[in-house]
């Protein structure tokens, strides 16, 4: 089996932010013209908290995962309780809200969030991922560029005429590269690319399972596909950009993983639990697949993620 290829050293011995490093003021500067009517679509779930009675299971999310907490330091009922206002009357009320983005919400991993062995991508240590953050490639050296790049949309669903795919279904490295020519656009370096299989509209509150077992993604051959062409980052709307199996984990080895081959070997950033129906729907209507797309993750100082509201810019 030949050795897979990877983008450790090509940013220098140092470099935390892998193919985000294409973004250049040039890059930024161009994908600028992917915006033309100026219409901004978000491209986030909604993050209810678990405290808000059943709110939460009416939210995407994978099995045994925290959910989000959300709730109020100081609200309305206790001014009527008798708290005393800021001052004149004034009053306010502050809320605390708690996310682990991992499965539960619309987010992007860091570039530590996955390995195999010793070291991280770029050969950073493994030790330096330690119970209170990691050391090396934590999510704030994403936030401190950010994603601002031209995103082209990849509609599987659509390209197969359905609703949304099957539990088992795979994306190969031949369906993209037919989309692609089918919609007459290329991936280009430094774009973002993203994956639409429509499987949000698979949960459903009173049968969980059904979202949270398998799930369609990327196929190993796609993950490579991909990597060849350098995007800044890849986004979908399941939950792991890959497949995932009955018990909602990867079937792959380690050589194919598609996680450990673009995150973790190429340095590409994954961003996950995107919805994408409002911008399969605009796409459909417009004929063009590319836009402006933004996401901006958090500075959470050593994180293995964070939380993010990506937008379209039509």
């Amino acid at each position: 089996m030949p050795t897979p290829s990877d983008n450790w050293g090509r940013w220098g011995e140092d470099d935390q932010a892998g193919t985000l490093n294409l973004l250049g003021p040039a890059a930024v500067l161009a994908a600028l013209a992917a915006a033309r009517d100026g219409r901004v679509l978000s491209l986030a779930l909604p993050i209810k908290g678990a405290t808000s009675g059943t709110a939460a299971t009416t939210v995407p999310h994978l099995r045994g995962r925290p959910l989000p907490q959300h709730y109020m330091s100081i609200d309305g009922a206790d001014y009527a309780a008798g708290t005393r206002p800021v001052g004149a009357g004034l009053r306010v009320a502050d809320d605390a809200v708690v996310v682990s983005p991992h499965g539960t919400t619309t987010h992007m991993d860091a570039l530590c969030h996955m390995w195999a062995g010793e070291r991280l991508y770029n050969g950073h240590p493994a030790d330096r991922v330690r119970s209170y953050g990691a050391g090396r490639l934590g999510i704030e050296h994403a936030a401190a560029r950010g994603v601002v790049a031209r995103g082209v949309l990849f509609d599987v669903a659509a390209h197969r005429g359905v609703g949304h795919l099957g539990p088992r279904d795979r994306i190969g490295a031949d369906e993209l590269a037919a989309i692609a020519e089918a919609r007459g656009f290329s991936l280009r370096p430094g774009d973002a690319a993203v994956v639409r299989t429509g499987w949000p509209r698979m949960w459903d509150p009173r049968d969980p399972a059904r979202y949270q077992g398998a799930q369609p993604g990327l196929a190993a051959d796609a993950a490579r596909w991909l990597a060849e062409r350098d995007p800044a980052l890849v986004a979908a709307d399941n939950a792991a950009v890959q497949g995932l199996d009955d018990d909602g984990r990867s079937t792959e080895d380690l050589h194919d993983d598609v996680h450990l081959t673009l995150l973790w070997r190429h340095g590409v950033h994954l961003a996950e639990m995107l919805w994408l129906e409002d911008l399969g729907s605009a796409a459909a209507a417009s004929g063009r697949p590319d836009f402006l797309f933004i996401a901006l993750p958090l500075p959470v100082r050593g994180g293995t993620g964070s939380p993010i509201n990506p937008v379209a810019v039509l």
